[in-house]
Order: C-alpha cells, then structure tokens, then sequence
C-alpha cells in the first residue's frame, strides 16, 4: 500500500432534487424517467457518454427475453422501449417481433437515441462524464452524494437516492454490505463484444453450420488461444452487419479498474483470433471485418448488495410469490464459466438446460430485495440487487433491468413525496402505481 493523504475540500451542493439516479444504464433509465412521470425532480449522474450501458456502449447485440411465453413480464417502461425501438427501425432486419420470449436484437445507434429521447420527454436533468465517487451519510441516510465530473466535485442532495451504478458503487459508499462472485471468489466470464461487418448471412443460412462446430479444430490448430467452448455467438443486426458476442475475458473483477483495463486488453486481442476463426472455419463469413469493439466491457457479475431480503435460488425452483412483489421475471440461471476448463463448461450447460422455466412460469421479486441493509433512503436497481448469483445470472439481463429499474424509479418518487424512507413506503400504493404503468403483478 502506498502513502496515504488527508485530503478536505468545499464543493458545491449543485443538485438539490427529490430523487437521484446514480448511472443510466438500462435501470437507471428506467428509474430516472418512471420518477420523473411520477412528478418527481430528478437528476441521473452518466459516467460514460451514453444512457443504455451494455446495450449501447457494451454492444451488446440482443435483448433477451421480455415475456414468460405467455405473458409480458416487463410491461411499463421495458415493453415502451421494447416497442418504440421496433418502430424507428432499431431492431434485426429478419427479427420476428412477435416470438413467444419478445427476443430481439439491438442497432446501439438506435437504441442510444431513443434513451435520450425517453429523458428528455420526462424532464429528467441529465449529464455524462459524470460518476459518484463517494455518499455523505448520517444515522445511515444518505445526505449527499459526491459526483466527479468534468467541471470538477460536486455534491447532490436528493429526498431519495438510487443506485443504478450495476456495481453497486453509492451502496457500497454509503455503507451497505455485499458480496461478489462464488464463495470460492469466481466471477462469471466477462465479454468484448464487437460489431462486423461483410457477413453473407443468406449463405451463413446455406451452410447449416453452427458457429461453435468446428471450434475443436481451431483448438488443435492454435487459431484460438483459450480453449473456451462457451460461444454465444455473432447475431444479425443488420443487411450485411453482426453483433458479435464471442469471447470471454475471464478473471475480471468490474469493481477494480485495474482488471478492467486488462480484461479491455485481452478482449480487443481475442477479436483478432475470433475474425479469423470466422472467416476460416465457417461459411458465409469470408469476408467480415471488425467495425468496432465496444466501449464499455461486458461485465455479468461484480457486486451484489445484501438488503432486507436475498433472493435465491430456492425462490427461482419455487417460482416464489412475495407479498411485497414489484415485478416478476424468467430468464433461466445462466452462470457463465469463471474460466475455460471443460468441466465448467459442462456445469454451465447443465444448469442452463435445467434451471429454467416452462411457459407462463415466473420468480417474484419482492421489494425488499431493491432495499440495502444499513441505508435508510437508498435503492439498488439493475445487475447488483439483493440475490444469490443463480437469481443475479437470470435477473442481470436488460429486460430484469427495467423491471427493477422501474420499481426503484416509482418507489423513489413515492418515499421523496411522502418524505418516508424506503422501509416507510405504502407497499400498496406502490403496486398501485406500479399496474397503473403497465407493470406486470398478478398478485397484487
């Protein structure tokens, strides 16, 4: 450890708001714009250059599934978005918009602009370059959230504080505890991904092959050099483009910047080795070329906050139903190999093929589980809510995002209306608010 220095400075309070939204990634999104059409002043704190995170900065080139089968899970916020991203074009050119899961891919170009236009019809303030960097707390409320920006330190004072950072960052600085990874420290693979362009995907449809059935082979020739069987794919986004969601930068811990950096490093070289793996062992892809990597690295898991209640696995085998239910969702377990042995590839596809649901099945996710332990006027939304990993690996996808995302939005606007903490909320009145918006709560 190095030196350490005392360091004290005035900064301004430049905010004075009924809610704040730490990050503006598919939750913070949702939070900020669902508080704000509640009659809420809000403000969101952007640390990169966009809103959407993983699904605009990361390219991440698909959404995952929105619906049960039967039923839409993340109506309000998440199915506008999923809609009004279809209408302006943003989506695959062959996507059936009408799959029984609401799957569809994603053009980021698309997808950015419409997160912009979905804050500024609210009148949420916004600002990129702009992360929280520490929390004022007293008797374990938050009285100020301490942002870094551009233009130097600044304060924000809010009657409610969400985090939306995925990584937990105000909870953590507020004092709330957490975990991260397994009991043994692993964290699931985290992924570069990419945009191509040059795909045939007429001929990709001729072939019949598989993008990971020759995969074996490009092992024995040294094409690739990590051995990793976990391939979810390149995606079609557009005539002749691909998202590209191949590789795993394992050992990343997306809570140190450090690791980050090198997980960025590693990622941008596997592409390299993945291009050629495409263009020689499979058809249709002979004359691709990179366009670029994402900004953003695709992290899946850091930190989980531990709150009022930790939603596990149990409760996904159960399809629990909470008296506190603010949403419902589906997506299988889905635990991506902390390395590439054979036997956590095998682990992972076992899980995968059996920790899921059957049609119209669904978990609740119960209010609590958005509330840290210690804070008093704080929410988490997104990838770092209370849960195990198992329920963290289904709920970390965007759609889980903008169910707890909006949630958090409409509880944070109603505890600074009420002046409550979160534990003071009418949970009645909450769900009220919630179905008026579309939410989906059959047990309400």
């Amino acid at each position: 450890m190095g030196d350490c220095l005392e360091y004290r400075k005035s900064i301004p309070v430049r905010h004075r708001v009924d809610v704040f939204v730490a990050g503006g990634g598919p939750a913070g999104a949702a939070a900020a714009v669902t508080a704000a059409r509640q009659g809420a002043r809000v403000y969101l704190a952007e640390g990169h250059s966009c809103l959407g995170g993983l699904g605009t900065a990361g390219m991440v080139p698909l959404f995952m599934q929105f619906k049960d089968g039967v039923n839409f899970l993340a109506g309000g916020i998440g199915e506008e978005i999923r809609q009004r991203l279809i209408e302006s074009g943003g989506t695959g050119p062959d996507d059936d918009p009408d799959n029984p899961l609401g799957i569809i891919r994603i053009r980021a170009e698309a997808l950015k602009r419409l997160y912009d236009d979905l804050l500024l019809e609210a009148g949420v303030d916004f600002t990129f370059h702009t992360s929280v960097i520490d929390a004022a707390v007293s008797s374990g409320r938050i009285e100020q959230a301490v942002c870094s920006a551009k233009s130097g330190l600044f304060a924000v004072e809010a009657g409610a504080y969400v985090d939306a950072t995925g990584d937990g960052d105000l909870a953590v600085r507020a004092g709330a505890p957490f975990e991260k990874g397994s009991e043994s420290g692993d964290l699931m693979g985290g992924t570069l991904c990419t945009l191509w362009a040059g795909i045939d995907w007429e001929e990709v449809r001729k072939s019949g092959i598989s993008q990971s059935d020759r995969l074996e082979e490009a092992f024995r020739d040294g094409i690739l050099t990590v051995e990793d069987r976990h391939l979810p794919g390149m995606f079609r986004v557009g005539e002749r483009l691909g998202g590209g969601n191949i590789g795993h930068t394992y050992g990343v811990d997306g809570s140190d910047e450090r690791s980050l950096t090198e997980g960025l490093l590693r990622g941008r070289k596997l592409a390299v080795e993945y291009e050629r793996y495409y263009r020689e062992y499979l058809r249709g892809y002979e004359a691709m070329e990179l366009v670029a990597s994402g900004s953003l690295l695709g992290i899946r898991e850091s930190r989980r906050i531990m709150g009022d209640y930790v939603l596990g696995l149990k409760d996904f085998r159960e399809r629990a139903v909470f008296d506190d239910e603010i949403g419902r969702y589906a997506y299988p377990v889905d635990i991506h190999e902390a390395d590439a042995r054979p036997e956590s590839h095998s682990r992972f596809e076992k899980e995968f093929r059996e920790l899921r649901y059957g049609k119209g099945e669904s978990y609740g996710i119960p209010l609590r589980s958005l509330i840290p332990r210690n804070v008093e006027n704080l929410l988490v939304a997104g990838r770092c809510i209370s849960s195990d990993r198992y329920i963290q690996s289904s709920l970390r996808v965007m759609p889980g995002c903008y169910i707890t995302g909006q949630a958090a939005g409409a509880a944070a606007a109603l505890a600074a209306e009420t002046s409550s903490g979160m534990r003071g909320i009418d949970g009645d009145e909450l769900r009220r608010r919630l179905k008026a918006m579309g939410a989906y709560l059959p047990n309400a």
